[in-house]
């Protein structure tokens, strides 16, 4: 059986699998729609949690991220599992115990103020939307090799099956869809990783493999892909190049940003108690570090790959032929995301650093051909296929479902048309979604960066705007509405305006006036600084409420409430 036959074989059957689950899970309430009705168990929750988190960006774009970056993207993994442990700890227990659908809803009645939580839509959706960017470029991506089709058209299907299931199901449909996702991405993700592992090194384990000897050379995997690089003139895999306050500045980033985000925080409204949102984290936390600890190997061993692919006699050698080059590379050719161009007439392939270089290899095709370059069967790397679209949409029908219930609840039920019915409030939230996917999609033909440096600025954008609003909230009873809206709107203007000087106003396409290789602020690139937004979002909420009054004494004994189990009594000395 043909390749491309066995791709539509596998991503056919997931497909049916997920939108049959939707069928069967559809939401016929608004608390069906927007927190699955709050039954989930914690184990499910915590595997649905892990796909909405593990997105095209973990995927597909991480691996081929570290792959090309080497020490320094080791931000991605400590930032995003660190975030999870903040959320965990921080958020999850007091936000679910406080009963609401949605962030939104939290801060506009903790800081009792209806332009509080329009403010809090307008950050939720403005990070949502670069999120769902990110995704529907790694949609796109993965479409595009496996139907053999252009990276536009590909994004075009994908968007249209992600419109499919995700307004049909709601919360709860999307819940049970996301656990099949979870198990069809892990699978896929781990299984052509061992393959991989054990032809390197011997170790059917790639996180243990990424640190054992490489069985071609006897020496450690690591030493011999320093080698490599070295030889054909590449920066150091093992050292740091970027500055130590950008590195810190991007995973503080990353970790808030994580604990910040609304579509995995709604995840833990859809539990039955505060008991089980802590314990949904945790297995979220377990489900997460399956892949999380694999990444790193993955990257490693595709680097490798690529280059014997390359230079098949050794980096001293002639390299490979352009007329004798593999499938996997004619295939990705047709994608538009890997590209040579023979500068010296020789015929073939120099792969280098520098000016002499004829390769160009986009960073998110790598965990996606790297079944491909390892010449592993056809089923694995159909398998693959599946699994990169299913954590694509699987995150990306999270970020809809939470634009959706902030459009729909928060703005149009709460503020503008309090009277709505539970039938009409659904239909604008499906409306809302549709809308969202559009803008998505348009976007996405243009991303500002690759998969994982899209969502990376998502991230930026939720630790400077909502992660203080949510921290200060549960744990300050001093902060009022002024401060929260003031802090909130600085946060999110700030980090926004320095996207923009960086990627381009409204992410167009040669509007920017800066680079992340050369920076407006010291070295702190774009996507590290919703930290710096954090801060100023902290301390300008702080001013204003201490130059305002102070809440309400209701507000005050509310945040009691959330943060001290009810009924417990005092310590007493014994």
């Amino acid at each position: 059986m043909d390749q491309f036959t066995l791709n539509l074989l596998f991503v056919g059957a997931t497909f049916a699998l997920y939108i049959g689950i939707a069928i069967w899970a559809r939401a016929g309430s608004t608390a069906e729609f927007y927190a699955a009705g709050r039954g989930v168990h914690p184990v499910l929750n915590g595997m649905a949690t892990g796909a909405d988190w593990m997105s095209a960006a973990s995927f597909i774009s991480m691996a081929g991220i570290i792959s090309f970056g080497g020490y320094d993207t080791s931000a991605y993994l400590m930032g995003w599992t660190g975030g999870y442990v903040l959320l965990a700890m921080l958020l999850a227990p007091y936000l679910r115990k406080f009963g609401k659908f949605t962030v939104p809803e939290f801060i506009g009645d903790r800081f009792y103020s209806p332009t509080a939580r329009i403010v809090a839509v307008i950050c939720l959706i403005t990070a949502s939307v670069t999120y769902v960017i990110g995704q529907m470029t790694g949609v796109g991506v993965a479409f595009s090799r496996f139907l053999e089709v252009s990276n536009s058209t590909g994004l075009f299907i994908g968007a249209a099956i992600v419109f499919m299931y995700s307004v049909l199901g709601g919360m709860k449909g999307i819940t049970y869809t996301q656990v099949a996702q979870y198990v069809v991405l892990i699978i896929a993700y781990t299984i052509p990783a061992i393959f991989i592992s054990l032809h390197l090194t011997g170790n059917p384990i790639p996180a243990l493999g990424l640190f054992s000897d490489a069985t071609a050379t006897g020496q450690p995997l690591l030493e011999t892909l320093e080698g490599l690089l070295a030889d054909l003139g590449f920066k150091s895999y093992t050292e740091q190049h970027d500055t130590t306050l950008n590195l810190f500045l991007f995973t503080v980033s990353l970790m808030i940003g994580t604990a910040g985000l609304p579509h995995v925080i709604v995840r833990f409204f859809t539990v039955p108690t505060v008991a089980d949102a802590r314990s949904s984290a945790g297995w979220a936390l377990v489900f997460i570090a399956l892949l999380y600890l694999t990444a790193p190997a993955v990257g490693a061993m595709a680097r490798v790959n690529l280059i014997n692919t390359v230079y098949p006699d050794g980096v001293a050698s002639t390299p490979v032929a352009y007329d004798e080059r593999p499938d996997w590379m004619v295939n990705w050719e047709k994608t538009g995301l890997l590209k040579f161009d023979d500068k010296n007439g020789d015929g073939n392939i120099q792969y280098v650093n520098g000016d002499a270089n004829e390769l160009v290899v986009n960073r998110d095709i790598i965990t996606l051909a790297n079944p491909e370059i390892a010449d592993l069967p056809g089923w694995v790397i159909a398998l693959v296929a599946a699994g990169g679209l299913a954590a694509a949409l699987s995150t990306a029908a999270g970020l809809l479902m939470a634009i959706s219930s902030a459009v729909a609840h928060d703005l149009i039920k709460a503020q503008i048309n309090p009277g709505i019915s539970e039938k009409n409030e659904l239909l604008a939230a499906r409306i809302s979604m549709g809308v969202a996917i559009a803008v998505a999609t348009y976007l996405g033909l243009n991303p500002p960066g690759f998969a994982a440096q899209t969502v990376a600025l998502a991230f930026g954008l939720a630790a400077s705007s909502i992660f203080p609003a949510l921290m200060m909230g549960i744990f300050s009873k001093r902060i009022n509405n002024k401060g929260a809206v003031a802090g909130m709107l600085a946060g999110l203007i700030v980090t926004l305006v320095y996207i923009f000087l960086h990627k381009g106003w409204f992410f167009v396409p040669g509007t920017n006036s800066f680079t992340d290789a050369e920076p407006l602020l010291l070295s702190i690139k774009s996507t590290s600084f919703g930290a710096i937004g954090a801060m100023i979002n902290f301390i300008v909420a702080f001013a204003v409420s201490r130059a305002t009054d102070e809440p309400p004494v209701e507000i005050q004994e509310l945040v009691e409430s959330i943060r001290i189990p009810r009924g417990a009594g005092g310590a007493v000395d014994h």
